[in-house]
């Protein structure tokens, strides 16, 4: 950001500056308050104004932009969003694999790290709807079943009706998903309704559903719902989480795990 130097800038140019520099991701307020050359207090108040307004999401000692309600960003910048946080959840969730699991991995950008980090586990089946993970799992000694149907793009998986002929016979021990957002009342989201298809036969078909989100998905919602906020048994996040928003999240009997 270059603000003018030559006068006091009012609040609305202040908050475009903040939404401008927020574009390349998340920044925290002593950082806002450098570029701005303005106090810390006076950007919690832009930010507060911004939040309000439903253009920036606070978090802990900074903000992120958000986008609109229906949108989803392209596969690269959805795996440049939070990386620290993705690759503590994944590592995270490989806790939880034991000898003879039989897992679905999805298409989220998380969900990607996982596949990257997976140990020599005996006996692993690995059944997935995501181009990216097969890529990553190709050379490894794990059992591979890519899932078939209609591909997309966007997520570089293949989703929709014709999932259900592997999906509908395999059984799964534990299902590693991701989402673009995730209400504790109503359950996950996503733009597709093909994607929302897969996810939501995956959860049925599931023992055990791991949600791997970081906190800025909570409280988010998409365009189309997939099953419903019970059909998540864990969620592995981080700890940006409020004690608040956990407290619902156990109240809808879903254990919370953070990385």
């Amino acid at each position: 950001m270059n603000p003018e130097k030559t006068r006091k800038l009012l609040s609305a140019e202040r908050e475009a500056l903040i939404c401008e520099s927020l574009t390349g991701g998340v920044k925290t307020i002593a950082e806002l308050s450098s570029e701005l050359k303005v106090s810390e207090a006076t950007v919690r108040r832009d930010l507060e104004s911004l939040e309000n307004s439903g253009a920036i999401r606070r978090v802990y000692g900074g903000a992120e932009l958000l986008r609109k309600r229906n949108s989803e960003p392209l596969y690269e910048e959805k795996a440049a969003i939070h990386p620290q946080e993705k690759t503590t959840i994944a590592e995270k969730a490989i806790q939880f694999l034991k000898e003879g699991d039989t897992i679905f991995l999805d298409g989220g950008s998380t969900v990607l790290e996982m596949a990257k980090r997976l140990p020599a586990i005996p006996n692993l089946t690995i059944v997935t709807n995501s181009l990216m993970a097969a890529a990553e799992l190709m050379e490894k000694k794990h059992r591979l079943i890519l899932v078939g149907g209609e591909f997309r793009s966007l997520s570089r998986t293949l989703v929709g009706p014709l999932t259900a002929k592997i999906l509908e016979n395999v059984s799964i021990s534990k299902a590693f998903l991701g989402t673009i957002g995730f209400e504790p009342e109503r359950g996950i989201s996503t733009t597709d309704p093909n994607e929302a298809f897969t996810k939501e036969l995956v959860m049925k078909r599931a023992d055990k559903v791991f949600l791997l989100a970081d906190s800025s998905k909570l409280a988010v919602s998409s365009f189309v719902f997939s099953g419903n906020a019970s059909d998540i048994d864990t969620l592995i996040t981080d700890s940006g989480i409020s004690p608040a928003a956990v407290k619902l999240l156990k109240s809808q009997n879903i254990e919370v795990i953070f990385s």
